[in-house]
């Protein structure tokens, strides 16, 4: 380090964002993820014996990935390179590979790769790391808080193991914030945070060590000085905060996360729920539209017969946001999402038009029987077209047996309507047909 960079370091320690200030430098010290530095876990156990493969952290902000990274640099007798994706280029990064590999050769010292946010790489960055991972020239290990499995090509994703980071509980938020208070490293002064306002931070940083600390350190700015001493209340918290962001970003992960909750919660008949998942969504800037769909498409994979009301309710629902838009379309989408939250369910249409579709592909070949063949045409009667149908609206209750089947085909059964609401109806009067069906032959003609 040159003795620019080793004053740069000395003054980013003292006047740098706390959270870089308090940047933990072991494992003891790391707040959170327990599930992979905890006693006797993989990840711990990897970062102590200093025996390291290519590795992935994966999770929100402000989770420790970047930290945990760090940690790493400290322990390891590898040269440790870090680059952040936003700025580098293939080129310098097949510099950094060359780096590495005369390090390897000529010292037979490995070089461990961080990249931070690898997810903004392009796929030619990305295969221009693949030869030195998959040779062990570098140990890479990438950060990003966009889902890997859209991101990060698959050839390259192979070869690293891949760590979920979580957002941090409360509790740990709360012993981070009050270790940051007794740390002199953190240059905070003489500051006392009332009970109700540390609880108010850890609560609205919503598992974000950095918005945490970030928070604590502008509530000690805005607290008023007293002989030396500053206290901060819940007014000050408050204003610190402002208010959280919802977690929520229409273009990555949580986008799917989300709508998939919703979904889940109006599938699983909760209409709380629902509109819990549904706010949160209108409340961090989603296309009203976008749910109106998602409702319709509800309405026959998860409702359909059970109460066919609920697709017209749908329907309705989306053409009324079209045409309104928000802010009043909060109304119509949370009216057409506790109807079919309450409503009953029936899966059977949906699950009746996958297994025809499934027959289908196994025989595309079969053929229209002559009887239903269009014979509204001059000619088509002489070829055969429409003799032998019978016309339902002939005969009483508008039913006769009759195959509808290409011939052949042993009939199937498709749609098998539950118990739930219309079905239990329609189920009934299935079964009625089904035995007229039998009594004459299944409809054999």
């Amino acid at each position: 380090m040159d003795i620019f960079s080793a004053r740069e370091e000395e003054e980013l320690k003292k006047h740098g964002p706390l959270a870089l200030r308090l940047r933990p430098k072991n494992l003891e010290r790391f707040a959170g993820q327990k599930h992979l530095v905890g006693e006797g876990k993989p990840l711990r156990r990897l970062v102590e014996s200093d025996v390291l493969s290519s590795l992935l952290f994966f999770g929100p902000p402000g989770t420790g990935k970047t930290t945990l990274a760090e940690i790493i640099a400290e322990k390891t007798n590898a040269s440790f390179v870090r680059v952040n994706a936003t700025s580098s280029s293939v080129s310098e990064l097949r510099k950094e590979m060359e780096a590495a590999r005369s390090r390897l050769a000529q010292d037979g010292k490995r070089t461990v790769l961080f990249i931070d946010e690898i997810h903004r790489f392009n796929k030619a960055q990305q295969d221009a790391l693949l030869p030195a991972v998959e040779k062990g020239i570098v140990v890479l290990i990438g950060a990003t808080t966009e889902n890997p499995y859209f991101t990060v090509n698959a050839p390259l994703l192979s070869r690293m193991r891949i760590f979920p980071f979580e957002p941090l509980l409360q509790s740990d938020i709360r012993e981070l914030l009050e270790r940051a208070l007794l740390a002199p490293e953190a240059y905070l002064g003489d500051v006392t945070v009332d009970d109700e306002a540390l609880e108010h931070l850890a609560v609205m940083a919503n598992g974000d060590a950095r918005t945490a600390l970030n928070a604590l350190e502008l509530a000690a700015a805005l607290a008023d000085d007293v002989n030396g001493k500053k206290t901060v209340d819940m007014t000050l918290a408050e204003e610190a905060v402002q208010r959280r962001a919802v977690v929520y970003d229409r273009d990555g992960d949580a986008h799917y996360d989300v709508i998939s909750a919703f979904i889940k919660s109006v599938r699983g008949s909760d209409p709380d729920a629902a509109l819990y998942w549904l706010a949160r969504m209108l409340e961090a800037g989603e296309d009203p539209l976008f749910v109106a769909r998602r409702l319709v498409i509800l309405a026959s994979e998860d409702i359909g017969n059970a109460d066919p009301h609920g697709l017209l309710v749908a329907t309705a629902a989306s053409q009324a946001v079209h045409m309104i838009g928000m802010p009043e379309a909060r109304i119509t989408l949370a009216q057409a999402t506790t109807y079919l939250a309450s409503a009953p369910k029936s899966n059977a249409a949906y699950m009746g038009i996958e297994k025809a579709l499934a027959l289908v592909k196994k025989r595309p070949g079969d053929r229209v029987p002559p009887h239903l063949r269009d014979a509204h045409y001059s000619g088509a009667k002489k070829i055969g077209h429409g003799k032998g149908y019978v016309y339902p609206h002939d005969y009483p209750g508008n039913f006769i047996p009759q195959n509808y089947l290409p011939e052949g085909m042993e009939r199937p059964k498709f749609y098998e309507p539950g118990e739930n609401g219309y079905e239990r109806s329609i189920k009934e009067r299935l079964e009625r047909w089904d035995a007229l069906r039998k009594k004459n032959g299944d409809g054999d003609e």
